[in-house]
């Protein structure tokens, strides 16, 4: 079963950067598509970007595109999500997901199977 665990959370004033691990232990992920969503209160769950941890393929979502990266390093079974000039809009929780029937960047949060349970990104004004 794989377990996927994030971190790097945290308060930061606006214009600011974070960098989000997840660490993924349990089994293996290789051919999985790897993604991160994000979520506030009251809201869905939404896509912010995606990687094929074979090939290392990425997909962003539209609001994050030049802003955020995503990256992966197979030996250390870790994905990084540098999120680089927050805004204050960029606070919520954020979760790391695993897709094992990859066949193509995952957009909706359906189509994961693994989950972490979240970190707390807040920014500031």
């Amino acid at each position: 079963q794989v377990q996927l665990v994030e971190s790097g959370g945290g308060l930061v004033q606006a214009g600011e950067s974070l960098r989000l691990s997840c660490a993924a232990s349990g089994g293996t992920i290789d051919n999985y598509g790897m993604g991160w969503f994000r979520q506030t209160p009251g809201k869905e769950r939404d896509f912010v970007a995606t990687i094929n941890w074979s090939c290392g393929a990425h997909f962003y979502a539209d609001s994050v595109k030049g802003r955020f990266t995503v990256s992966r390093d197979n030996a250390r079974n870790t994905m990084w999500l540098q999120m680089n000039a927050l805004q204050p809009e960029h606070t919520a929780t954020y979760y790391c997901a695993g897709n094992q029937d990859y066949s193509g960047p995952a957009k909706l949060h359906n189509q994961y199977g693994y989950w972490g349970r979240g970190t707390q990104v807040a920014v500031s004004s």
